[in-house]
């Protein structure tokens, strides 16, 4: 039996706990003032969270499902519209694009960073898109319908090469929407622009999630829109209330997809503590990185010059990955896999018509990664016990590969090298 205590994946009661007296009033505000469904309460969230992303609007939504969709109905993405983005993302992502009417349009990652491969994209737009003479829209060239948008998903808490994306968009006439749902408070340092960005402030619009576990989490469903576009922003007002710019009087089809006043109450509680949670989360990788020595069995997250990031979560790709999970669990230690089967693999997805090897990086990826403990309240001594456990897997199956006959270390080469 193992005495040390368990470590969690995610801690969502401790940081409820330490701000609880705050968030119990927030509640109580919201009962007394019978203010349940958007209203002075999310307006002010509204105008916080844009300030955070350094943007003109935001835009509070139902979800972050809501916060995508909306964003790229108002940006003009309909039925037919082609949409680029990757495979290795939450669901959601791909969800949006298809509810909209649009088709998604997968291309490969980047191999060190794991988001949309710049490379990747320049390819598939190189050689599979053009602009027909005379017109400044881009076509598929085998199926001739319109290419509209590029949708980059900042996976983990840390944002893609956005310069060249935005480089590549603007040669052929594309919008583009960031998928920020894990991406709160993290930068990019763009040379176009001069400095540091914020996560929601590159691209045409941008969509966060405020899922409970995300950086910023309420407590229950909500999501925002940030955007420097009046128009768009005003659109989506539209959107989420049924189509409506005044009760009543619906100028286009709508949808329910409002923020409650009482996440909106919560997410304020949260905001100025989100910075210190983001640096807490950036040391706590540190500490990952600095006690990870497994030789070449583990890859620590790779983190360009130009990135800072926040690690909504903290991915390690290894070796032996389902074998070192089921050990984790034996010690009572939480790991997760983000995402274990790529969207171009899902049955939900067969019918866009992919298959295994369509994307390498990608499908080889999702056999490797795996999520450690991450969290701000995270300790280095329970850090310490994650390095251990990890350490002492790797050092064991070092010491079997010594003993094992020729034949047998074959055979378990093999099959480690087929996971990976």
């Amino acid at each position: 039996m193992n005495p040390r205590k368990g470590i969690p994946f995610l801690d969502l009661i401790t940081p409820h706990l330490e701000l609880e007296e705050e968030l119990v009033q927030r509640f109580k505000d919201c009962i007394r003032s019978a203010a349940f469904i958007g209203g002075p309460v999310v307006e002010r969230f509204e105008m916080d969270f844009a300030r955070f992303c350094n943007v003109e609007h935001c835009v509070g939504v139902g979800s972050g499902t809501d916060a995508l969709r909306f964003a790229l109905m108002a940006a003009g993405v309909g039925h037919g519209d082609i949409v680029v983005t990757v495979p290795n993302t939450f669901a959601a992502t791909v969800e949006a694009i298809i509810q909209t009417g649009a088709i998604p349009h997968f291309i490969d990652i980047d191999p060190q960073t794991c988001n949309m491969g710049v490379e990747a994209l320049r390819e598939y737009l190189h050689t599979q898109c053009e602009r027909p003479d005379g017109r400044r829209s881009t076509v598929h060239r085998a199926t001739r319908q319109p290419v509209k948008a590029i949708l980059p998903v900042h996976l983990y808490g840390q944002m893609c090469d956005m310069d060249p994306i935005t480089v590549l968009a603007e040669e052929y006439n594309l919008i583009v929407i960031e998928d920020a749902c894990q991406a709160h408070g993290s930068e990019y340092f763009s040379n176009r622009k001069g400095g540091w960005q914020k996560a929601g402030s590159m691209g045409k619009a941008a969509a966060f999630s405020f899922y409970p576990g995300k950086n910023l989490g309420a407590c229950g469903e909500a999501g925002a829109v940030t955007t420097n576009d009046a128009s768009l922003a005003q659109r989506i007002r539209m959107i989420r209330d049924h189509g409506q710019n005044k009760k009543y009087y619906h100028f286009v089809e709508g949808y329910n997809g409002r923020m409650d006043a009482l996440q909106a109450a919560i997410l304020q509680v949260k905001l100025p503590h989100l910075e210190g949670w983001n640096e807490k989360r950036r040391r706590a990788s540190q500490f990952y990185n600095q006690g990870l020595r497994t030789g070449d069995r583990i890859k620590s997250p790779h983190e360009p010059s130009w990135s800072r990031a926040v690690y909504h979560l903290y991915v390690i790709r290894a070796e032996q990955r389902d074998e070192l999970q089921k050990h984790l669990a034996k010690e009572n230690i939480g790991a997760g896999l983000h995402y274990p089967i790529p969207l171009h693999l899902q049955q939900a997805y067969a019918s866009l018509g992919y298959r295994a090897g369509a994307f390498p990086i990608a499908e080889k990826l999702a056999h490797e990664i795996l999520s450690l403990p991450m969290y701000p309240q995270i300790r280095n001594d329970q850090q310490e016990q994650v390095i251990d456990a990890l350490t002492q897997f790797y050092e064991a199956r070092v010491e079997t590969e010594k003993v094992l006959p020729p034949e047998s270390l074959r055979t378990a080469n093999t099959e480690s090298s087929t996971q990976l």
